[in-house]
């Protein structure tokens, strides 16, 4: 269901003032999923904790057992709280038939790979996939029967080459993780949308806020919602936003393995979407002024950020998408593990931790070498993955400064 349109049973939800304007992505964030019947004159839908869920009578429940996706059923099938988030990010979506919430962003990766591929199929996945995706494919996929392929992340429409008579399938990321190529999306979906082939992209680090997906040729759109959407670092969640004639499968997939999102989880996925337009363009700011000041700096030899010219795809990403996120690498000039571990360790205003997304700036080591098999990964030195919160950036940069000068130290004293 989106705003503005009608559900199940013909009532309507929200109208626009005109029905001739699109309403904003920036409104959408505000208003999805806050229909009067769900919200009950409160601003946020409720948290609803179910399991059990009672009628009237052996008819209505019988009536409802006939039609368990039209309303409240059984718990794990969802209530106001969870519907509330799914249809907002829905409306993100233009062209969008629906969405089903997950437990993290690897259950919904996994979810969308399961609706499209079955035992004899081939996968085709780019190399700069996260880690837990590439996982995955080697301990859940293979023993199923379904093969694996990698690509190079700039194949773009040269991915017509690859595709084979049991290819069902494209994986995407783009931008890359740990590495930041980005594809070209659309090329790739309109080649495989002529040979028949699904294809599902994860878009965490854009958010459809940044690339609507649906509208560039995906069928499936993948969200670690526990990054941007949620906001906080406070909550693990997914989720898999389906295009046309999509949906079903995905939705009966979620029902048969008995996947379920909790309620509260899924009232600060709610929470965190309301302001996800304006933290988006603090983390582009704050990312954007430490990204080029790093790229000035003697001790770097590469910064690699979407939106500047040296990233793999940046003509694509200036076609693309409307903006960039706060996440984003850097390659070291020369330098180990040793120096870039002393640079990082002694950094006072970014964490040292996985995931991003939230509000506060981190900071990893990261090796990409080892995660590559269809391309190979070289750089001058050692590398470091930075997400750029809502902090003063000249705060964060003069932390970087004097990070740099002890990777300097450690490097000087060899």
């Amino acid at each position: 269901m989106g705003r503005g349109l009608d559900d199940a049973e013909g009532r309507v939800l929200s109208a626009p003032v005109d029905p001739a304007r699109p309403i904003g992505a920036q409104t959408q964030l505000v208003e999805g999923g806050r229909c009067k019947e769900w919200t009950q004159g409160i601003v946020n839908p409720a948290v609803w904790r179910a399991s059990t869920v009672l009628f009237d009578s052996v008819a209505d429940l019988r009536a409802a057992s006939a039609r368990p996706n039209d309303g409240l059923y059984y718990g794990r099938r969802g209530t106001p709280t969870q519907w509330a988030l799914a249809e907002a990010l829905t409306a993100l979506e233009p062209g969008a038939e629906g969405t089903m919430l997950y437990p993290s962003g690897v259950a919904a990766v996994a979810g969308a790979l399961l609706s499209v591929l079955k035992p004899g199929d081939e996968l085709l996945v780019v190399d700069s996939a996260y880690e837990p995706t590439r996982s995955f494919c080697r301990t859940v996929l293979a023993p199923m029967g379904i093969t694996t392929r990698f690509y190079d992340p700039m194949v773009g429409a040269g991915i017509a080459e690859l595709i084979g008579e049991r290819t069902a399938a494209i994986l995407m990321e783009s931008p890359g993780s740990l590495t930041f190529e980005v594809q070209d999306v659309p090329a790739i979906c309109a080649v495989a949308r002529a040979r028949g082939v699904a294809t599902v992209l994860d878009n965490t680090w854009a958010t459809p806020l940044l690339f609507r997906a649906i509208e560039h040729g995906v069928d499936l759109a993948v969200l670690a919602c526990t990054k941007y959407v949620v906001g906080h670092s406070d909550a693990m969640l997914g989720s898999v936003t389906a295009g046309p004639g999509r949906f079903k499968r995905l939705r009966d997939l979620v029902h048969a393995y008995g996947i379920h999102v909790a309620p509260d989880d899924a009232f600060l996925g709610s929470r965190g979407l309301r302001t996800l337009a304006v933290r988006m363009r603090q983390h582009e700011a704050g990312g954007l002024a430490v990204a080029r000041w790093l790229a000035e700096q003697p001790q770097v030899a590469r910064v690699i950020h979407p939106a500047l010219p040296g990233c793999p795809g940046h003509d694509v990403w200036k076609r693309d998408f409307s903006g960039a996120s706060g996440l984003f690498g850097f390659v070291l000039a020369g330098g180990d593990d040793a120096a870039r571990t002393a640079l990082i360790d002694g950094l006072v205003h970014f964490g040292i931790g996985y995931s991003w997304g939230g509000y506060e700036s981190l900071a990893i080591p990261v090796d990409p070498v080892g995660l590559r098999t269809a391309t190979a990964w070289n750089a001058a030195g050692p590398m470091v993955r930075l997400h750029i919160g809502l902090e003063d950036p000249d705060d964060l940069i003069a932390d970087l400064a004097a990070g740099l000068r002890r990777f300097d130290a450690v490097v000087g004293s060899r």
